[in-house]
Protein backbone atom coordinates (compact mmCIF):
# COMPACT_ATOMS: atom_id res chain seq x y z
CA UNK A 1 0.00 0.00 0.00
CA UNK A 2 1.10 3.13 -1.04
CA UNK A 3 1.64 6.35 1.27
CA UNK A 4 -1.36 7.97 0.27
CA UNK A 5 -3.59 5.13 0.96
CA UNK A 6 -3.71 3.85 -2.29
CA UNK A 7 -3.41 -0.25 -3.53
CA UNK A 8 -0.71 -0.83 -6.39
CA UNK A 9 -2.21 -1.54 -9.73
CA UNK A 10 -2.14 -5.16 -10.55
CA UNK A 11 0.49 -6.33 -13.48
CA UNK A 12 -2.71 -7.51 -15.34
CA UNK A 13 -4.29 -4.41 -15.73
CA UNK A 14 -0.68 -2.62 -15.93
CA UNK A 15 -0.14 -4.93 -18.91
CA UNK A 16 -3.76 -4.04 -19.84
CA UNK A 17 -2.84 -0.84 -20.22
CA UNK A 18 0.13 -0.72 -21.86
CA UNK A 19 -1.63 -3.27 -24.93
CA UNK A 20 -4.28 -0.21 -25.24
CA UNK A 21 -1.73 2.71 -25.59
CA UNK A 22 0.18 0.37 -28.09
CA UNK A 23 -2.69 -0.12 -29.97
CA UNK A 24 -3.63 4.00 -29.99
CA UNK A 25 -0.42 5.04 -30.32
CA UNK A 26 1.57 2.63 -33.03
CA UNK A 27 -0.08 3.77 -36.04
CA UNK A 28 0.74 7.31 -35.19
CA UNK A 29 4.95 6.00 -34.86
CA UNK A 30 4.25 4.50 -38.21
CA UNK A 31 3.59 7.96 -39.80
CA UNK A 32 6.38 9.30 -38.29
CA UNK A 33 9.01 6.62 -39.66
CA UNK A 34 7.00 6.53 -43.12
CA UNK A 35 7.59 10.25 -43.38
CA UNK A 36 11.68 9.70 -44.13
CA UNK A 37 11.49 6.57 -46.31
CA UNK A 38 13.10 6.38 -49.34
CA UNK A 39 10.58 4.21 -51.21
CA UNK A 40 8.49 6.79 -52.44
CA UNK A 41 5.16 4.62 -54.26
CA UNK A 42 4.40 2.30 -51.63
CA UNK A 43 4.75 1.18 -47.81
CA UNK A 44 7.41 -1.00 -47.40
CA UNK A 45 8.31 -2.19 -43.74
CA UNK A 46 10.84 -2.02 -42.86
CA UNK A 47 11.49 1.18 -44.53
CA UNK A 48 14.69 0.22 -47.33
CA UNK A 49 16.50 3.50 -46.28
CA UNK A 50 16.14 6.89 -44.14
CA UNK A 51 15.87 10.65 -45.69
CA UNK A 52 14.70 14.02 -44.97
CA UNK A 53 14.49 15.23 -48.39
CA UNK A 54 10.40 15.03 -48.72
CA UNK A 55 10.29 18.01 -45.88
CA UNK A 56 11.58 19.81 -48.86
CA UNK A 57 9.12 18.33 -51.62
CA UNK A 58 6.43 18.83 -49.09
CA UNK A 59 7.42 22.81 -48.51
CA UNK A 60 7.87 23.57 -52.14
CA UNK A 61 4.17 22.06 -52.85
CA UNK A 62 2.04 24.83 -53.28
CA UNK A 63 -1.51 22.58 -52.99
CA UNK A 64 -0.43 21.34 -49.38
CA UNK A 65 -0.36 25.05 -48.71
CA UNK A 66 -3.42 26.00 -50.40
CA UNK A 67 -5.06 22.74 -48.45
CA UNK A 68 -3.81 23.56 -45.29
CA UNK A 69 -5.30 27.25 -45.18
CA UNK A 70 -8.52 26.39 -46.31
CA UNK A 71 -9.01 24.06 -43.54
CA UNK A 72 -7.50 26.53 -41.02
CA UNK A 73 -9.59 29.30 -42.18
CA UNK A 74 -13.15 26.78 -42.01
CA UNK A 75 -12.04 25.68 -38.77
CA UNK A 76 -12.01 29.22 -37.49
CA UNK A 77 -14.63 30.90 -38.80
CA UNK A 78 -16.86 27.59 -37.46
CA UNK A 79 -15.42 27.21 -33.97
CA UNK A 80 -16.22 31.15 -33.72
CA UNK A 81 -20.00 30.37 -35.09
CA UNK A 82 -19.91 27.43 -32.96
CA UNK A 83 -18.68 29.32 -29.85
CA UNK A 84 -21.64 32.16 -30.28
CA UNK A 85 -24.33 30.15 -30.63
CA UNK A 86 -24.03 26.82 -28.79
CA UNK A 87 -22.80 29.01 -25.80
CA UNK A 88 -26.50 31.28 -25.99
CA UNK A 89 -28.36 27.98 -26.72
CA UNK A 90 -26.41 26.76 -23.58
CA UNK A 91 -27.59 29.21 -21.55
CA UNK A 92 -31.18 29.23 -22.52
CA UNK A 93 -31.51 26.06 -22.04
CA UNK A 94 -29.56 25.95 -19.02
CA UNK A 95 -31.43 29.16 -17.06
CA UNK A 96 -34.65 28.94 -18.39
CA UNK A 97 -37.68 27.15 -18.64
CA UNK A 98 -40.09 27.20 -21.26
CA UNK A 99 -42.02 24.86 -23.18
CA UNK A 100 -40.42 22.80 -25.83
CA UNK A 101 -36.94 23.30 -24.10
CA UNK A 102 -35.91 19.23 -24.20
CA UNK A 103 -37.27 19.44 -27.98
CA UNK A 104 -34.91 21.91 -28.45
CA UNK A 105 -32.21 20.42 -27.02
CA UNK A 106 -32.95 17.13 -28.81
CA UNK A 107 -32.38 19.09 -31.92
CA UNK A 108 -29.36 21.18 -31.25
CA UNK A 109 -27.20 17.86 -30.37
CA UNK A 110 -28.98 15.98 -33.22
CA UNK A 111 -26.54 16.59 -35.78
CA UNK A 112 -23.52 15.00 -34.24
CA UNK A 113 -25.52 11.88 -33.06
CA UNK A 114 -26.47 11.33 -37.03
CA UNK A 115 -24.24 10.00 -39.80
CA UNK A 116 -22.04 12.65 -41.54
CA UNK A 117 -23.31 11.29 -44.73
CA UNK A 118 -26.49 11.92 -43.21
CA UNK A 119 -26.11 15.40 -43.03
CA UNK A 120 -23.71 15.43 -45.83
CA UNK A 121 -26.97 14.97 -48.08
CA UNK A 122 -29.00 16.75 -46.23
CA UNK A 123 -26.71 19.92 -46.78
CA UNK A 124 -26.07 19.41 -50.37
CA UNK A 125 -29.89 19.14 -50.63
CA UNK A 126 -30.49 22.45 -49.19
CA UNK A 127 -27.61 24.36 -51.15
CA UNK A 128 -28.71 22.95 -54.31
CA UNK A 129 -32.48 23.55 -53.59
CA UNK A 130 -31.59 27.22 -52.30
CA UNK A 131 -29.71 27.55 -55.53
CA UNK A 132 -26.75 27.73 -53.24
CA UNK A 133 -23.50 27.72 -55.27
CA UNK A 134 -20.71 25.51 -53.84
CA UNK A 135 -17.77 27.88 -51.78
CA UNK A 136 -16.38 28.73 -48.85
CA UNK A 137 -19.00 29.53 -46.95
CA UNK A 138 -21.00 26.42 -47.64
CA UNK A 139 -17.99 24.04 -46.11
CA UNK A 140 -18.58 26.79 -42.80
CA UNK A 141 -21.83 26.23 -42.78
CA UNK A 142 -21.70 22.35 -42.73
CA UNK A 143 -18.70 22.17 -40.01
CA UNK A 144 -20.84 24.67 -37.70
CA UNK A 145 -23.58 22.23 -37.48
CA UNK A 146 -21.74 19.59 -35.98
CA UNK A 147 -19.19 22.39 -34.01
CA UNK A 148 -22.08 23.76 -32.31
CA UNK A 149 -22.98 20.46 -30.60
CA UNK A 150 -19.70 20.33 -29.36
CA UNK A 151 -19.51 23.58 -27.59
CA UNK A 152 -23.07 22.97 -26.54
CA UNK A 153 -22.35 20.04 -24.97
CA UNK A 154 -19.71 21.38 -22.59
CA UNK A 155 -20.74 25.30 -21.85
CA UNK A 156 -24.77 23.56 -20.90
CA UNK A 157 -22.74 20.73 -18.34
CA UNK A 158 -21.04 23.76 -16.97
CA UNK A 159 -23.77 26.22 -16.71
CA UNK A 160 -25.78 23.56 -15.22
CA UNK A 161 -22.67 23.06 -12.50
CA UNK A 162 -22.73 27.48 -11.48
CA UNK A 163 -24.50 28.74 -9.09
CA UNK A 164 -27.42 30.69 -10.07
CA UNK A 165 -27.34 32.64 -6.58
CA UNK A 166 -23.68 34.16 -8.09
CA UNK A 167 -26.04 35.67 -10.84
CA UNK A 168 -28.70 36.59 -8.47
CA UNK A 169 -26.10 38.60 -5.92
CA UNK A 170 -24.17 40.30 -9.10
CA UNK A 171 -27.82 41.82 -9.86
CA UNK A 172 -28.75 42.73 -6.55
CA UNK A 173 -25.63 44.64 -6.15
CA UNK A 174 -26.37 46.63 -9.67
CA UNK A 175 -24.76 44.91 -12.30
CA UNK A 176 -26.23 44.77 -15.52
CA UNK A 177 -26.88 41.68 -17.65
CA UNK A 178 -23.34 42.49 -19.69
CA UNK A 179 -20.95 43.00 -16.54
CA UNK A 180 -22.77 40.12 -14.56
CA UNK A 181 -21.57 38.15 -18.10
CA UNK A 182 -18.23 39.64 -18.31
CA UNK A 183 -17.34 39.17 -14.37
CA UNK A 184 -19.66 36.51 -13.51
CA UNK A 185 -20.66 33.73 -16.17
CA UNK A 186 -17.60 34.20 -18.37
CA UNK A 187 -15.28 33.33 -15.45
CA UNK A 188 -16.86 30.48 -14.94
CA UNK A 189 -17.51 28.63 -18.16
CA UNK A 190 -14.09 29.72 -19.78
CA UNK A 191 -12.25 26.63 -19.53
CA UNK A 192 -15.45 24.63 -20.94
CA UNK A 193 -15.54 26.96 -24.01
CA UNK A 194 -11.98 26.67 -24.52
CA UNK A 195 -11.89 23.09 -24.22
CA UNK A 196 -15.01 22.97 -26.62
CA UNK A 197 -13.57 25.82 -28.65
CA UNK A 198 -9.76 23.43 -29.20
CA UNK A 199 -12.63 20.24 -29.78
CA UNK A 200 -14.65 21.46 -32.22
CA UNK A 201 -11.53 23.01 -33.89
CA UNK A 202 -9.95 19.67 -34.17
CA UNK A 203 -13.20 18.11 -35.38
CA UNK A 204 -14.01 20.99 -38.08
CA UNK A 205 -10.28 20.46 -39.18
CA UNK A 206 -10.44 16.74 -40.08
CA UNK A 207 -13.96 16.43 -41.13
CA UNK A 208 -14.09 14.53 -44.77
CA UNK A 209 -17.83 13.21 -45.10
CA UNK A 210 -19.54 16.57 -44.92
CA UNK A 211 -17.20 18.53 -46.63
CA UNK A 212 -17.18 15.93 -49.42
CA UNK A 213 -20.66 17.20 -50.21
CA UNK A 214 -20.47 20.76 -49.07
CA UNK A 215 -17.10 21.80 -50.64
CA UNK A 216 -17.68 21.10 -54.28
CA UNK A 217 -14.13 21.64 -56.00
CA UNK A 218 -12.09 22.63 -53.27
CA UNK A 219 -9.90 20.17 -51.16
CA UNK A 220 -9.52 20.87 -47.43
CA UNK A 221 -6.31 19.23 -46.12
CA UNK A 222 -8.07 15.97 -45.16
CA UNK A 223 -9.64 15.56 -48.76
CA UNK A 224 -6.31 16.31 -50.25
CA UNK A 225 -4.53 13.29 -48.41
CA UNK A 226 -6.73 11.05 -49.06
CA UNK A 227 -6.44 11.73 -52.47
CA UNK A 228 -2.47 11.32 -52.20
CA UNK A 229 -2.77 8.44 -50.59
CA UNK A 230 -4.64 6.92 -54.03
CA UNK A 231 -1.55 8.29 -56.36
CA UNK A 232 1.21 5.96 -57.02
CA UNK A 233 3.49 9.00 -56.34
CA UNK A 234 5.32 11.01 -53.79
CA UNK A 235 3.12 9.03 -50.88
CA UNK A 236 5.97 9.90 -48.20
CA UNK A 237 4.42 13.53 -48.71
CA UNK A 238 1.43 12.57 -47.14
CA UNK A 239 3.10 11.39 -44.05
CA UNK A 240 4.91 14.20 -43.78
CA UNK A 241 1.64 16.55 -43.73
CA UNK A 242 0.28 14.24 -41.46
CA UNK A 243 3.45 14.38 -39.09
CA UNK A 244 3.29 18.41 -38.66
CA UNK A 245 0.06 18.39 -38.27
CA UNK A 246 0.32 16.03 -35.44
CA UNK A 247 2.99 17.77 -33.63
CA UNK A 248 1.45 21.36 -34.08
CA UNK A 249 -1.88 20.39 -32.58
CA UNK A 250 0.19 18.38 -29.33
CA UNK A 251 0.73 21.92 -28.17
CA UNK A 252 -2.29 23.68 -27.82
CA UNK A 253 -3.77 20.40 -26.68
CA UNK A 254 -1.14 19.84 -23.72
CA UNK A 255 -2.38 23.98 -23.04
CA UNK A 256 -5.83 22.72 -22.74
CA UNK A 257 -5.38 20.11 -20.20
CA UNK A 258 -3.40 22.26 -18.34
CA UNK A 259 -5.89 24.66 -18.27
CA UNK A 260 -9.16 22.97 -17.73
CA UNK A 261 -7.65 20.04 -15.39
CA UNK A 262 -9.28 22.06 -12.78
CA UNK A 263 -12.17 22.95 -14.18
CA UNK A 264 -14.38 20.75 -11.63
CA UNK A 265 -13.52 23.49 -8.70
CA UNK A 266 -16.48 25.84 -10.25
CA UNK A 267 -17.32 29.24 -7.65
CA UNK A 268 -20.21 28.56 -6.43
CA UNK A 269 -21.16 25.06 -7.19
CA UNK A 270 -21.31 23.88 -3.72
CA UNK A 271 -24.08 26.00 -2.82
Amino acid sequence: MRSDGSQPAPLGLKVAAACGLLFLHLPILLIFIYAFTTEEKSFVWPPPGLTTQWFAVTWNRPDVWQALSLSVRVAAISTAVALVLGTLCAAAVSRTRFFGRETISLLVILPIALPGIITGIALRSAFSLAEIPFSFWTIVLGHATFCVVVVYNNAVARFRRTSGSMIEASMDLGADGFQTFRHVVLPNIATALLAGGMLAFALSFDEVIVTTFTAGQQQTLPIWMLEELIRPRQRPVTNVVAMVVVLVTLLPILAAYYLTRDGDQIAGSGK
